[in-house]
C-alpha cells in the first residue's frame, strides 16, 4: 500500500516522498482513511509506531477544505501530555504543512516558559497542540478559543489519564462544541481509556496495532542486592569500575532523580536529570549531549523515557524499580535494540525483594541476583 492509495493529496504525499516516508506504517494505513472521512477514531499503538503521521496528515488535508480562523479561534486541537511530545508534533504539522497550497498556520504551547510570547503568537493559528494545563491558562487569558473547534485529538490519551490530568480535561472538554470529530490515540486500551472512549467517541473506528515487544533474550539482565546506604556508593563503583560511557538511569521520582545526578556529578561523573520539572532548554540539551556521547549519564523519570530513543544503547540501571512490570519492560527496553545486545541493572533493595519477583513473573524470565555486600565501596 502507498500513501497515494489513502485519499492524501498529491502534493502531500510528494512531501512524504521528499522526506523519505515511501510506504505507510500500519496504524497510518488504517487511520488516515476514515479520518479523512470525518469519522471518530480510536487507535492504539505503541510509541514508535507512527501515530503521529496517522492523524497529522488527515488533519492537514481536512484543513484545506476549512475556513481561515478569525479572533483566535482554531480549527484543530491537539492535546499532548508534556512538552517534549508537543514539540515533536507540531514539528510534524510544520514539516509537511508547508507543500499544501492552502498555508496552515499550527503552533505548540506548554508549561515552563514564558506565556506572553504565546499569547501573542497565537493570532491566525489554525492549529494548536497543547498541554492541557498551559491550553487552560491561555483560555482563561482570552489568548485563544476552543469553543468552536472541528477535530479534537488526545496523543497519548493513556498518560494524560495516568498522570493526574483528570480535572484538567474535564475542565476543557466543557469548553469544547458537542459536534466535533474526535481522534484519541494511546500506546495501551486502559480501562480509563474505554471509560473516555464512551463518553467522548461517537461510533469510532478503533484500530488496534500490536507493536513490536521487547527482546527479553537480547538483554543480559542482572541485580545486585543493596542496602539503601550503599546504593548510590554502588552505583557510582559500577558506572567507574566497569569504565560506563553511556548510561541510562532510572528513577521513580524527581526528586531522587535530581539528588543522583548531582551526587554523581560530585563524584566525578558527568551526568544531568531529566523530568517534568525540568525546563524545555534543559530537558532538550541533556538529552541532545547524552545521544552525542558528550554526557556519561542520563537520569531519568518513566515519563520522560518515551523520548529517549537510541538505536545501540549498551546500558540501563534501574536505580529504583517502576511501579508496574509494563514499565519495567519499557525501561530495560531502551537498550538491546536494532540487534544490539543490552545489558539491564537493578539496583534492588530488600523491601523491594517481593515486588522485583512480581516483575519477574509478569515477564516470565528470572533474574539473577548478586550479593554486594563483600565489594569495598571506599572512595566511591
Amino acid at each position: 500500500m502507498s500513501f497515494s492509495s489513502l485519499g492524501l493529496p498529491e502534493k502531500l504525499v510528494n512531501a512524504l516522498r521528499h522526506n523519505y516516508f515511501l510506504e505507510p506504517y500500519p496504524i497510518q494505513s488504517a487511520v488516515i482513511p476514515p479520518v479523512l472521512e470525518g469519522k471518530d477514531v480510536l487507535g492504539i499503538a505503541q510509541t514508535g509506531s507512527g501515530k503521529t503521521a496517522s492523524y497529522v496528515l488527515p488533519v492537514l488535508t481536512l484543513m484545506q477544505s476549512k475556513s481561515p480562523v478569525r479572533d483566535r479561534r482554531l480549527n484543530a486541537l491537539v492535546l499532548v501530555p508534556t512538552r517534549e511530545l508537543a514539540i515533536q508534533v507540531e514539528k510534524v504539522f510544520k514539516q509537511f504543512g508547508p507543500s499544501l497550497p492552502n498555508k496552515v498556520k499550527s503552533m505548540a504551547v506548554y508549561g515552563g516558559v514564558s506565556i506572553n510570547p504565546q499569547m501573542i503568537a497565537l493570532l491566525g493559528v489554525n492549529i494548536l497542540v497543547a498541554t492541557p494545563g498551559r491550553l487552560l491558562d491561555l483560555v482563561k487569558s482570552k489568548a485563544v478559543h476552543i469553543g468552536s473547534i472541528d477535530t479534537l485529538v488526545l496523543d497519548e490519551a493513556d498518560k494524560m489519564l495516568n498522570l493526574g490530568f483528570k480535572d484538567e480535561m474535564a475542565a476543557i472538554f466543557k469548553l469544547l462544541p458537542e459536534k466535533r470529530q474526535n481522534l484519541l490515540f494511546s500506546a495501551t486500551l486502559s480501562k480509563d481509556l474505554e471509560t473516555m472512549n464512551q463518553v467522548l467517541l461517537n461510533d469510532p473506528v478503533v484500530v488496534e496495532i500490536e507493536g513490536k515487544t521487547v527482546d527479553i533474550d537480547k538483554i543480559e539482565q542482572i541485580a545486585y542486592a543493596v542496602t539503601e546506604e550503599r546504593r548510590g556508593p554502588f552505583l557510582r563503583y559500577l558506572i567507574k569500575h566497569h569504565d560506563m560511557q553511556q548510561v541510562l538511569v532510572f528513577t521513580s521520582s524527581v526528586r531522587k532523580a535530581d539528588g543522583v545526578a548531582l551526587k554523581l556529578n560530585n563524584n566525578g561523573i558527568q551526568a544531568a536529570a531529566t523530568h517534568g520539572k525540568k525546563n524545555h532548554h534543559a530537558r532538550t540539551e541533556a538529552l541532545r549531549k547524552f545521544k552525542e556521547g558528550e554526557l556519561q549519564v542520563l537520569v531519568a523519570t518513566d515519563l520522560l523515557s518515551r523520548g529517549i530513543d537510541i538505536v545501540e544503547l549498551p546500558v540501563v540501571i534501574n536505580y529504583e524499580l517502576p511501579r508496574s512490570p509494563k514499565d519495567y519492560v519499557h525501561r530495560i527496553g531502551r537498550t538491546g535494540r536494532a540487534e544490539a545486545n543490552g545489558k539491564a541493572i537493578t539496583l534492588l533493595l530488600p523491601e523491594d525483594a517481593h515486588h522485583f519477583q512480581v516483575i519477574q513473573k509478569k515477564m516470565k524470565h528470572q533474574v539473577e541476583i548478586l550479593p554486594s555486600d563483600e565489594i569495598d565501596l571506599h572512595g566511591f
